[in-house]
């Protein structure tokens, strides 16, 4: 599954780990991506499932029922 939301965009943030040496690696942050059976459409009633990170469904930007 893609780590990008379909309503907004947001996708993974990208950085380091640091250690208490101080040393570097990579890593990445995912957004708290959720597969939901939204409504879509010019009319609101086409199921469609669609990615969506959890800002987005608590700020009411999908539509579930």
């Amino acid at each position: 599954m893609a780590a990008t939301c379909d309503v907004c965009g947001k996708g993974p943030s990208f950085g380091h780990t640091i250690s208490h040496s101080h040393r570097r690696t990579k890593r990445r942050w995912n957004p708290n991506i959720q597969r939901v059976r939204a409504l879509v459409g010019p009319s609101g009633v086409t199921p469609k499932r669609l990615n969506v990170c959890t800002s987005c469904l608590k700020a009411g930007k999908v539509t579930t029922r």
